[in-house]
């Protein structure tokens, strides 16, 4: 707390924010909430969602405007794009902003940083996009738009540092959020599950077009294991509930096999009480290994997405749960893998008690180790949570510029 009482001094400090995916937008509300608990005269601006407004952000550009997914979605939307794009410069030029949050999504932000930067003000990223997995001759930007890098993953704090990037690891935000209080029994009744069959969550993604592309083949997969489970379905904040049963429905007409399943709008309490989960691939991944729940990583892009994907991407493993890690301990299937075939055979020795469905349970433990910020009696008055050790940085990066500055 030392950095709020040397940024007292600022009567009303106006932060830029800028997220625009789900992810990012709920760790960007959570950290203004934590911001606005030290700093209630702050005013914060940019590009956010409905949560984000929610805690007090003005939002310039709503992401719900401009979040798409592949090569092909975004070449198609540009011109849309780049309209909100310009709007969020002119508003950096007209306020100049104290200081920069700039959440993940790095095709914009990175961009937005360097606007940022030629006007001296001083920029904080929060959630590193996955440059060491491909991009990563990016770095060069970083080092030149980026004032302080504050990741979530443990061993990007390592690669950072050693290309010259001031970097911290805070913890990651879903490792500190408590189990849903919500029991299995009342989860059952209040939407119509059957308590004594085993779940399976699905979890398709969070944008329209990852649902549409998952969908069929997760369906396919129900079919082969069978009715003597209930298929759980958490459709994300992003996606609209009932388009997502017409999806179901008309996945299940064109596969010829009528899978019952449930849509429910929980995906922590999903994966919280399922006996194990199909997942795409994404941060749902994150919380069914802080869930502790075995599952099996799936994606599936178009051909030209994934074309440019493959030529890119230079990573052991897809799943974060199995980068962190250091070995395979989840199953991926991605693209031409990702089978109804494969994903039963994949998904069946998690759903019995055994040597696989233990082994996985432990290396899921680790990973929520791993995630979280070690602890010790001399650490009593320091920040809890990833959030609010990312708001002291932030709070830290202003007091520093505010020094420079007098």
């Amino acid at each position: 707390m030392r950095y709020l009482c040397a940024y007292r001094t600022m009567t009303a400090p106006n932060i830029f924010v800028a997220a625009g995916e789900a992810s990012g937008e709920r760790y960007g509300a959570m950290l203004i909430e934590s911001l606005r608990a030290r700093l209630p005269q702050a005013h914060f601006f940019g590009l956010g969602g409905v949560q984000m407004e929610a805690a007090g952000c003005e939002r310039i550009v709503r992401a719900e405007e401009i979040a798409v997914m592949g090569i092909t979605e975004v070449v198609r939307h540009l011109p849309a794009i780049y309209g909100k794009y310009r709007a969020l410069v002119r508003s950096i030029r007209e306020r100049k902003p104290d200081l920069a949050v700039l959440i993940d999504f790095p095709d914009v932000n990175f961009r937005l940083a360097e606007h940022l930067r030629k006007l001296d003000v001083p920029v904080v990223y929060f959630v590193s996009p996955q440059l060491w997995a491909w991009k990563q001759h990016r770095i060069r930007w970083v080092r030149e738009r980026v004032t302080k890098m504050l990741v979530i993953f443990p061993f990007e704090e390592a690669y950072y540092r050693e290309r010259g990037v001031d970097a911290t690891f805070v913890g990651h935000p879903l490792a500190d959020v408590p189990p849903p209080a919500v029991t299995r029994a009342a989860f059952a009744h209040l939407h119509g599950l059957d308590a004594a069959k085993p779940w399976i969550g699905l979890l398709p993604g969070s944008r329209n077009k990852e649902l549409r592309l998952n969908l069929s083949e997760m369906l396919r997969a129900a079919a082969l294991l069978g009715p003597q489970y209930e298929y759980v379905l958490p459709a994300a904040a992003t996606l609209d509930a009932a388009w997502v049963r017409q999806q179901v429905q008309s996945a299940c007409t064109k596969i010829g096999a009528p899978v019952a399943v449930t849509v429910v709008p929980d995906a922590r309490a999903t994966l919280h009480h399922a006996r194990a989960s199909i997942v795409a691939s994404g941060t749902a991944t994150v919380e069914a290994a802080l869930a502790g729940n075995p599952f099996v990583v799936v994606y599936r892009l178009s051909a030209l997405s994934y074309a440019v994907a493959e030529r890119m991407v230079h990573v052991p493993h897809v799943a974060m749960a199995n980068l962190i890690a250091g070995a395979r301990v989840v199953p991926e299937l991605i693209q031409s893998e990702f089978t109804a075939e494969n994903l039963a055979q994949n998904l069946q020795p998690l759903l019995r008690d055994g040597a696989e469905r233990s082994a996985m349970l432990h290396a899921l433990a680790g990973v929520r180790t791993a995630l979280q910020m070690p602890t010790s009696p001399a650490m009593d008055a320091a920040p809890t949570t990833a959030i609010d050790r990312a708001a002291e940085q932030v709070l830290r990066t202003l007091a520093e510029a505010d020094a420079r500055s007098k």
